[in-house]
């Protein structure tokens, strides 16, 4: 027999076998035919599995949007995946953020309390975009790359294995078929003996691999309880990076508000002794902005003193007339925006902070801070 031959038998053997396999398919959904069941703790494990899939599968893919939002961007860190080439390095929002600031605090002028404010800022933001840089590869490392090679590597085993089962068991039903068949002929003298023995031996072969196969896909499954437990370490591998970045997050922020606490009131609200050209600084400002450094201007304001009369207007129901030293933007609706130089009524009213004062202008009223002020006689 030449190799030609062989292939040819091989073909026509290979075909006869998907033939029979699909008639006792489509029998069996007819319900024409009977079907070999697995056992139920075979069934179970099965189910398992693919459950497994379904929300590692799920787990896998909402990390992945959590750890990069952008939609376009997990496509092209794809699409260099499967392309086998490594990503291009691309500056996240944090680092991007925090350069806009130091740029802009920097052509504000370091000097000035904005500014400094502005590149501290940046800094923090930076240093953010590099911890959030980390967490991603961690992550990547030690959790995701573990959730798809179970999905792209022990699954689809499983479910090569679990098809050939699925084969087998076709198989041997339609072996029990041909031999129920012979055995129905034999009883109507219409075959010989020899072939009724003939189906049996098909029915014995198909059962032993069928029982095998079985077999090999049950001790796959079983696999799966220790896929879970190996899928919990590295939970806890991406549990204690979270904590990690969310830690270093928080650090990097108070260290920032403590910073930027260490500035006056005045400072934060009111831009305009700086020497920047974006804001006109006022006579009355002078020699704060005539400050280089932020250390001088803190000096300078600290220096300031308050006029004692405040006190006699805190404890006294009347009210005053006060001349406001510096611009000053309302926060918010409770408070009263203010113009250098402008003359406004002040009084106090019961639990009142001792740093403020209500002022009014005409028909507008709200609080004001008392460093803004300067009690006219």
């Amino acid at each position: 027999m030449n190799i030609m031959d062989f292939n040819v038998k091989k073909l026509a053997a290979d075909a006869g076998t998907f033939l029979s396999r699909a008639v006792q398919f489509t029998e069996e959904k007819l319900g024409q035919a009977e079907k070999t069941e697995l056992d139920a703790h075979l069934e179970n494990l099965l189910s398992k599995a693919e459950c497994t899939k379904l929300w590692t599968e799920k787990v896998m893919k909402q990390t992945e949007v959590l750890l990069q939002p952008n939609p376009n961007a997990r496509m092209e860190e794809f699409v260099y995946e499967k392309l086998d080439r490594k990503a291009p390095s691309r500056v996240n929002n944090p680092e991007l953020l925090g350069q806009h600031m130091i740029d802009a605090g920097n052509e504000f002028g370091p000097g000035t309390a904005y500014g400094n404010a502005l590149i501290k800022c940046g800094e923090t933001q930076k240093r953010i975009g590099a911890a959030d840089r980390e967490l991603i590869q961690t992550a990547a490392i030690n959790f995701l790359t573990p959730l798809r090679n179970f999905i792209e590597g022990d699954y689809k085993t499983i479910t090569r294995e679990r098809k050939l089962l699925q084969n087998k068991r076709l198989d041997l039903d339609a072996a029990k078929t041909r031999l129920r068949k012979a055995k129905v002929a034999e009883a109507r003298a219409a075959v010989w003996a020899e072939e009724v023995t003939k189906s049996e031996q098909e029915v014995r072969i198909a059962q032993s691999e069928f029982d095998r196969q079985a077999e090999i896909t049950r001790l796959l499954l079983e696999g799966i309880s220790s896929t879970h437990a190996h899928h919990l370490r590295c939970l806890n591998d991406f549990v204690e990076a979270q904590m990690t970045y969310y830690a270093q997050c928080y650090q990097y922020m108070l260290d920032l508000q403590k910073q930027l606490g260490s500035f006056p009131s005045t400072f934060l609200a009111n831009n305009n002794q700086s020497t920047s050209t974006c804001v006109p600084s006022s006579s009355n400002t002078t020699t704060a902005a005539s400050s280089v450094s932020v250390t001088a201007s803190l000096s300078s304001l600290s220096n300031v003193a308050v006029p004692s009369g405040f006190g006699e207007l805190k404890s006294s129901s009347g009210s005053r007339k006060a001349r406001v030293l510096y611009d000053y933007d309302a926060a918010n609706s409770t408070e009263l925006s203010l113009l250098a130089d402008e003359v406004i009524t002040v009084y106090s009213i019961p639990g009142m902070d001792s740093d403020w004062l209500m002022g009014e202008r005409g028909n507008q009223k709200g609080k004001v801070p008392i460093t803004y002020l300067e009690l006219l006689n």
